[in-house]
């Protein structure tokens, strides 16, 4: 018996590599819907992080007037603000940003034009209610 054997070029196949950090920072270009993922899981660890934080400061506000007068002096630090305000932004982005991802998990707006769209717009909408309240916060009206 005599046995063919294939010697026709075969396809190159296609080599997946991972890719760090840096290449992801500087030469890959992220989609917008990528940011938002990224900066959903980033605001969430951001909220998980800072929750025992968040709840000591709202205990010992509640505990007596003289605790709330002193958690309000030390909010008044331009350093905290900043530390408020990136809670803030944390909280609205990962509100919104969830919004969309239950979105989507209802197949709503899953087209590509769709998805980039609602990518831009939950970044637009968080980051001015983020100015909004960070003016309130900063007193600017």
């Amino acid at each position: 018996m005599s046995e063919t054997v294939d010697t026709s070029p075969k396809p190159a196949r296609r080599e997946f590599k991972n890719i760090g950090y840096g290449q992801i920072l500087t030469s890959y270009k992220l989609p917008w819907s990528g940011k938002v993922s990224i900066l959903h899981r980033v605001s969430g660890a951001l909220l998980f992080l800072s929750l025992p934080f968040i709840l000591y400061l709202f205990d010992k506000s509640l505990t007596s007037e003289l605790s709330f007068i002193t958690f309000s002096e030390v909010a008044g630090n331009p350093l905290i603000k900043l530390f408020l305000l990136a809670l803030i932004w944390a909280f609205l982005h990962h509100f919104c940003a969830g919004i969309r991802f239950l979105m989507l998990d209802l197949h709503k707006g899953i087209e590509k034009t769709q998805i980039q769209k609602t990518a831009v717009t939950v970044l637009v909408v968080s980051l001015s209610l983020t100015a909004v309240l960070g003016a309130k916060l900063f007193n600017l009206f």
